[in-house]
């Protein structure tokens, strides 16, 4: 099975071309330029690269959120129009589940956690198994970087690996609360990597599921500022599905 994978969640976008759980091609890059800028031109380098048609790739993947509002649209609005024209597969994944992923066969917990803005991390704490897969110990949530360190630090003690963009921004908070327990990895860790949104989509493919791209939407955590500051807008528009 070819898949065609994409993050857009934070300023680190990746795009990735998996065939049969053989990782084919990866890019990946930190820009100030917004992703609805860049991906469709990505995508049509990387597919010229490894020398593959559009049409012959035969699913499509999206990182699902938490993470930026806007780049999670672009995103999956994307990869599910190349989807619904197509007529293929379409799977959305947690940006928070691919982030950990890369730590499946680690002996310690993970806890994923990408900068949310305003003071707070989307996060998630997860517990490899002996499948190479990851059970969820903390489940997905938008708190205060101190909250989370007194909720991981009421846990038994034990090291946690942390990972994403949310350990650079208040890293010295949690370091300060758990002290060694804390586990930073190199800085290559901290980015939310397509290949790992692509294996994930791939897992779900193989058990028969997928996503309907009519209606599959984003993963916030938390409210956009316009559902904050003008709920009976938001109150209108979500009536009826849409491809975003």
């Amino acid at each position: 099975m070819k898949i065609l994978a994409a993050d857009t969640s934070t300023m680190s976008g990746s795009i990735a071309l998996l065939d049969d759980g053989h990782l084919t091609a990866e890019w990946s890059l930190s820009s100030a330029k917004t992703h609805n800028r860049r991906l469709l031109k990505s995508i049509d380098r990387l597919l010229a690269e490894a020398g593959w048609e559009l049409e012959n790739i035969d699913a499509f993947a999206a990182a699902g959120g938490p993470g930026s509002f806007t780049g999670l649209r672009i995103g999956m609005t994307t990869m599910k129009v190349l989807a619904w024209t197509l007529r293929k597969p379409y799977a959305s994944v947690s940006t928070l589940d691919a982030l950990a992923l890369p730590f499946c066969f680690s002996a310690n917990p993970i806890c994923a956690l990408l900068d949310a803005r305003k003071n707070e991390v989307y996060c998630a704490l997860y517990r490899p198994d002996a499948k190479g897969g990851l059970d969820l110990e903390m489940e997905h949530s938008a708190v205060s970087p101190s909250q989370l360190a007194a909720n991981l630090a009421s846990r038994p003690a034990e090291p946690i690996i942390f990972c994403g963009d949310g350990w650079t921004a208040y890293g010295n908070i949690l370091k300060k609360k758990l002290g060694k327990l804390a586990v930073e990895p190199p800085p290559c860790f901290h980015i939310v990597r397509a290949a790992s949104i692509g294996e994930l989509a791939r897992r779900r493919f193989v058990r028969g599921e997928s996503d309907d791209p009519k209606s599959s939407a984003p993963f916030y955590l938390r409210p956009s500022e316009a559902e904050i500051h003008y709920p009976h807008l938001a109150e209108k528009s979500s009536g009826k599905p849409e491809i975003i």
